[in-house]
């Protein structure tokens, strides 16, 4: 019976799928997927000063979480009588802006990742500790952006002349704390470890799926120093014409060319695993996170789009060939590239900063629900806000307005309203912030969509993908596969030249399975709740300034010793006060 369902199952590719909260390591065939295993990944929260928040995580732990979920998965496998050495490839998809700077002589991290947004899952341990300490503590906290490099950004942008972006005509990308290029820049300015690996040449530079190819591959014993097209286009450092690292973009952030990696496309072996179960096995796909899910949705035809549903939302729409400039505050970025000699394709991006963040939210911080699946069962006991309307801003809002003096509000308050109101209102917030980057693309593409393709985690949740489609008024489509990130990476691995497990040509790709949501509403009512959110949205802007009572003066963090005093100092005093049992 093993015999005969070794020879159905054929070869098998791996992917490893790393996010901000957790690594996943999944098998897929060309049948199905099998056994999986995801290890959490603590989030370091250094609380600098009130209200200014970093968020690091410890690239040995996210290398060592990466081992553990491939030694779990292949003893599954092999408790299903499965030979591993099925396993011809793997791919790998990561979260595309966190930043690492390592030693290529000793393999050791120059200092903490430093991540994107992220808001950890209730099984995600996080430290809120004093600048300076990297130790992990149990416990959890909501935390959202890393915003440690806006005097960075403040300071660079008055460099760039009013009526030429050189940056963002060069990248796609608006000048912000969001990517690698500023952080980078403000580990340069900043930690003295990195900057004198830099000078004695001994610094390499990577967003995660670098530091995992270099380490998997062998680390200082002859390891792979590359990236992938998707991950280099959001750097800030990478011209997405040429498809090559910019030496006018590295000149104005101050970054050295020779600390960056070699950049390949998103399909081709890169080299062998060094250790482990699948020792031998070639790495041979590599895809930014929410790049690997638009392939995993095989959206390949221009003005194919797809949304994931997870911390925030991620919503791509695919350009082709051509590099469409959003007049609408969206990014123009790379798609992907599959297989050396293969074209380059673009894609649209808007991004939700907060989506399953607000459930969280709602649980870890107001305490209306205890798990996250209770959303579902409070919005549907009562089918409506009743006029309430969310906007969580908590961070500023993203795409498309990229206004960070915006901050959450609930309005539309009256004395009915309840708990199950606020719930509904939290997942109509999601539908309303994906209906607004919906609409900037079909203004930037001049083509509107007939429908759109959904995964992530929230699509379990039936009344979101009920209001979703409501609120766009098209029919939204979720796959059977939910592992559409994984998915994608492997369809990369498996698609390499020299590895050939399946081809990604349109008359090779079998239909996917698809359940699918049609609007319920009519079109008028549809309109008449985007226009209330538009206008809830409009009172959230301008609540800060960089100089307000909350946020302070951050450009004084630009002088690391100065930002050390201050916090030594509030510590010595804490102190004195607990010694001298003053309350």
């Amino acid at each position: 019976m093993a015999s005969a369902e070794k020879a159905v199952l054929g070869p098998l590719v791996g992917a490893v799928d790393q996010g901000t909260s957790s690594t996943r390591f999944l098998n897929i065939s060309k049948i199905r997927n099998f056994s999986s295993d995801t290890v959490p990944i603590a989030n370091i929260v250094l609380s600098v000063f009130p209200s200014i928040t970093w968020v690091e995580q410890d690239p040995k732990e996210i290398l060592q979480s990466v081992y553990e979920c491939i030694e779990k998965t292949c003893e599954k496998l092999g408790q299903l009588n499965i030979d591993i050495s099925n396993i011809k490839a793997i791919g790998v998809s990561n979260q595309r802006e966190t930043t690492v700077v390592w030693d290529k002589l000793t393999g050791e991290p120059l200092y903490n990742a430093v991540a994107a947004p992220v808001s950890p899952g209730p099984s995600v341990p996080v430290a809120v500790v004093p600048s300076g300490s990297s130790v992990p503590a149990a416990g959890t906290s909501s935390v959202w952006l890393d915003l440690r490099t806006q005097s960075t950004v403040e300071n660079l942008s008055k460099r760039i002349p009013g009526n030429n972006n050189f940056v963002k005509c060069k990248t796609g990308l608006p000048l912000s704390t969001y990517f690698s290029a500023v952080k980078l820049r403000w580990l340069l300015d900043n930690v003295r470890k990195v900057q004198k690996a830099v000078e004695e040449n001994r610094a390499l530079f990577g967003t995660i799926d670098s530091w995992l190819i270099w380490s998997l591959t062998g680390g200082v014993n002859g390891g792979v120093h590359c990236t992938d097209v998707t991950n280099a286009s959001r750097t800030m450092l990478f011209n997405i014409h040429s498809l090559e690292w910019d030496k006018e973009l590295c000149e104005f952030f101050g970054i050295p060319m020779e600390i960056l990696p070699n950049v390949r496309s998103s399909s081709e072996i890169y080299g062998l695993m060094k250790a482990g179960a699948l020792e031998g096995v070639p790495i041979s796909g590599c895809l930014g996170d929410q790049s690997a899910a638009l392939v995993g949705q095989m959206c390949f035809q221009d003005g194919q789009a797809k949304n994931t549903y997870g911390t925030g939302c991620f919503l791509l729409c695919n350009t082709g060939h051509k590099c469409v400039f959003s007049e609408h505050g969206l990014l123009t970025t790379v798609a992907y590239k599959l297989g050396r000699d293969k074209p380059v394709y673009y894609a649209l991006e808007g991004s939700v900063a907060i989506a399953g963040a607000v459930i969280r939210w709602l649980r870890d911080n107001l305490g209306i629900i205890k798990t996250s699946d209770e959303i579902e069962k409070l919005a549907k006991e009562v089918g409506t806000s009743y006029g309430c309307y969310f906007v969580p801003a908590f961070s500023g809002l993203y795409a498309p307005y990229w206004e960070p003096s915006a901050r959450g509000i609930i309005c539309g308050l009256t004395q009915f309203t309840n708990k199950c109101h606020i719930a509904f209102a939290a997942l109509e917030a999601v539908c309303f912030q994906t209906r607004e980057i919906l609409d900037a693309m079909n203004r930037d593409c001049g083509i509107p969509l007939s429908h759109l393709q959904v995964d992530g985690g929230m699509t379990s949740n039936k009344i979101l993908m009920q209001l979703q489609a409501d609120i766009l008024y098209i029919p939204v489509v979720k796959p059977s596969m939910p592992e559409t990130t994984a998915l994608g990476a492997a369809m990369a691995a498996g698609a390499a030249e020299g590895v050939g497990v399946w081809s990604l040509e349109p008359e090779d790709l079998s239909a996917v399975t698809m359940e699918r949501f049609e609007p319920q509403i009519n079109a008028e009512e549809s309109e008449i709740r985007y226009s209330t959110w538009k206008k809830a949205v409009m009172k959230s802007v301008g609540w800060v300034t960089t100089q307000s009572p909350e946020s302070g003066d951050p450009s004084i963090f630009c002088s690391l010793p100065l930002g050390f005093f201050i916090v030594s100092s509030m510590v010595m005093l804490i102190g004195a006060r607990y010694i001298s049992g003053i309350p």
